[in-house]
């Protein structure tokens, strides 16, 4: 099984290479930080492919470097600039999360799909903000919201090509730094008391809620929440 991940050089997606890797799969990792890349591929030895998710022709070099995949998977995000009030909202300043959680995904499926081995899948990453709503993201809020419609859409376009989402909750990762700053740990304290589970979320838990999409060839147009239960409270 031969697993593409664009972000797979941090997070989430470095710990979903990491346990693909440990399973015996062969894994390229894409990202846009050569530091990085370089890391990822020294730790767990897997192919490297610098680019960038929000321009169309790093992603047509990526899948000319790739052949044939198993399955493509995406948990980048470079959604910084997307936490801003509405009432001095620089959109400029946004524009590259709408290429990282949106255009980048769909730019992803029209270049990778036709290189999808049969039983082949893609998968998204979206995020409780599109449920679980909180100031100073809206943006955020649409872009995963719409990664849910657009996955369906692809599940019946691309078909019998697999598309789905997962979509984390609350995950104890370097993003953090960019929403809560010095109040990074305390308000992952206050959340961990409020969730059902008793705790934040781990990327282990994402990369096993992907691998459970990749495995799981009768799931197509689905968001499966690994959120801890913040859905529901």
């Amino acid at each position: 099984m031969h697993v593409v991940i664009v972000g797979g050089s941090s997070g989430m997606g470095r710990a979903l290479a990491a346990e693909l890797v440990a399973q015996g799969s062969e894994v390229t990792v894409a990202g846009r930080s050569l530091d990085k890349l370089q890391a990822v591929h020294k730790e767990l030895g897997v192919r490297t492919v610098a680019m960038d998710l929000g321009v169309e022709a790093d992603i047509e070099r990526l899948f000319e470097t790739t052949g044939k995949v198993s399955h493509i998977v995406t948990t980048a995000a470079d959604v910084g600039g997307a936490y801003q009030p509405i009432s001095e909202y620089d959109v400029e300043a946004a524009r590259s999360a709408v290429d990282s959680k949106l255009l980048g995904p769909l730019l992803l499926a029209k270049h990778g799909a036709p290189l999808l081995e049969p039983g082949g899948s893609i998968v998204f990453t979206s995020g409780i903000a599109a449920y679980r709503p909180g100031p100073r993201a809206s943006l955020l809020a649409a872009l995963n919201g719409a990664l849910a419609s657009l996955a369906s859409a692809l599940a019946v376009e691309l078909a019998p090509v697999r598309v789905n989402v997962v979509s984390p909750g609350w995950v104890d990762t370097p993003i953090w730094q960019h929403v809560a700053g010095d109040a990074t740990a305390a308000t992952l304290a206050a959340m961990a008391e409020r969730l059902p589970v008793g705790r934040i979320g781990r990327t282990q838990d994402i990369a096993d809620a992907i691998i459970a999409l990749l495995r799981n060839g009768f799931i197509t147009g689905t968001v499966l929440h690994a959120d801890g239960g913040h859905r529901l409270v």
